[in-house]
């Protein structure tokens, strides 16, 4: 039972880190030692709980799954929000639902349970891209650790994990004085518009973090996780030249016209930033003619012209991603002076419309992922290195950068074939992934409780 205490100063996950690795428990266990061996009594019985809970967790998994949830089935949504609300009630937490109406989406599940030691913010997302109308709707096993499902791995074997976490550190006493607040958004895949009104609710609960901790299932692989994340944002260039002959191009009074000078824009695109390290930029969409027809919500347009006529028109869109705010907005300049250097009698405007904002790496997010390394490998399940943020896309945890002190993602469901018809977990997982975080969880509480924090 853990007795209520408060921080004697800011957390300082470095210090924690060395104490943990010095502890007895973390230390590292000789050759043939046991696992148990690098385990506390205490910490042996909280794993214990884990297992005690995984029976009713892949209940609880299947009939998640078993609920269409695609972003824009509204009703679906909320449906497996009051699943996991029943959860966090049972659990004694705050609940409540924050309504999607205004940002166009279902919304969002808040669960809090205030308490006076280190907040964490455990993140989770009860959509999934596979509406009503997608054939790929059920749970099926396909062999005694591995089943088959719409949103299994992404995400709600995470949201899973989230509650047997919680479920385990409240059976051995242990959430009582625990301050936790937990988000699942109901629009991870497709976002509510605007942005900033869809994302609020997870903004106002990581004020104040001290750990905020996504569960998605990354890249699927047992010993990565996210420390940094590269953001999304997308990009409309728009061209105009002197609609002419073609006998008349390259002629002082109509110039190059809008195809060449798009093509310009874009080759100078790649030719100044394709070399810059976790920097992507991709021309998803071009049209260019006499007349051009663009759809912007739905990304696809149409185009008319002659050969015999200059191009007035040019249309390209695509996205950008980079891993720091700072890169971006280098990224951003780079483009418009490219854009400003423009061809003869051709003129272009590039307009940049934010989106998810990027994770960059920081010590706070590596020395917790130490951390959680540390559980890994005492429970028997190997090292945690970071993934290549090449290999992570944009999630919800990274609208919390910059508030919360320390960040790790993708630790939810390992499995393979995500967003497919094939989306598959590994179910062995569920368990393992469910007592590192219960055991980091436990041991930060214990190094503030101690005044290590």
């Amino acid at each position: 039972m853990y007795a209520p205490f408060r921080l004697a100063s800011p957390v300082t996950l470095g210090v924690l880190v060395l104490a943990l690795a010095s502890s007895p428990s973390a230390s590292a266990p000789p050759a043939r030692a046991s696992v148990a061996d690098s385990l506390t009594r205490e910490e042996r019985a909280l794993l214990a709980a884990v297992d005690a809970a995984n029976t009713e967790g892949l209940a609880l998994l299947e009939r998640v799954v078993n609920i269409n949830s695609g972003t824009l089935n509204l009703a679906g949504v909320r449906a497996v929000g009051d699943v996991f609300r029943a959860e966090f009630d049972r659990l004694g937490f705050h609940t409540r639902w924050v309504d999607g109406a205004p940002f166009q989406r279902a919304g969002h599940l808040v669960a809090e349970h205030p308490g006076k030691g280190p907040k964490f913010l455990l993140i989770g997302h009860l959509d999934t891209v596979f509406e009503p109308d997608h054939p790929f709707q059920r749970f099926e096993r396909v062999d005694a650790t591995h089943a088959r499902g719409p949103g299994i791995s992404d995400m709600k074997g995470g949201d899973v994990i989230i509650v047997l976490v919680l479920k385990a550190l409240a059976a051995r006493g242990m959430l009582e004085h625990m301050n936790v607040t937990v988000v699942m958004t109901g629009d991870e895949e497709r976002a509510g518009e605007p942005l900033a009104l869809a994302r609020e609710a997870l903004v106002a609960a990581a004020e104040g973090a001290d750990y905020a901790i996504g569960f998605e299932d990354g890249d699927g692989e047992p010993g990565h996780a996210v420390v940094s994340r590269r953001g999304a944002s997308s990009w409309e260039l728009a061209v105009k030249g002197v609609a002419a002959h073609s006998s008349q191009i390259f002629q002082p009074e109509v110039g190059a016209g809008a195809i060449y000078e798009a093509s310009r824009i874009l080759t100078e695109f790649y030719r100044r930033l394709s070399a810059e390290p976790n920097l992507t930029f991709n021309p998803g969409l071009i049209l260019g003619g006499t007349a051009v027809q663009y759809d912007a919500p739905n990304a696809k347009g149409s185009a008319a012209g002659k050969d015999n006529v200059v191009a007035e028109h040019a249309v390209a869109s695509g996205d950008l991603r980079a891993l720091t705010p700072e890169q971006y907005a280098q990224a951003k300049a780079v483009m418009q002076q490219v854009v400003a250097a423009s061809l003869p009698h051709t003129s272009a405007t590039l307009t940049f419309d934010d989106g998810y904002p990027p994770l960059a790496p920081s010590d706070a997010n590596r020395a917790l992922l130490a951390i959680y390394d540390r559980a890994s490998r005492d429970i028997g399940a190997g090292a945690v290195t970071a993934v290549d943020p090449r290999r992570a896309g944009a999630a919800d945890v990274s609208f919390v950068a910059g508030r919360a002190r320390a960040i790790i993602d993708g630790i939810g469901m390992r499995g393979k074939d995500g967003h497919t018809a094939n989306e598959t977990a590994d179910l062995a997982m569920l368990p393992v992934q469910a007592k590192r975080m219960a055991l980091v969880m436990h041991r930060i509480v214990r190094g503030a409780k101690a005044g290590v924090m």
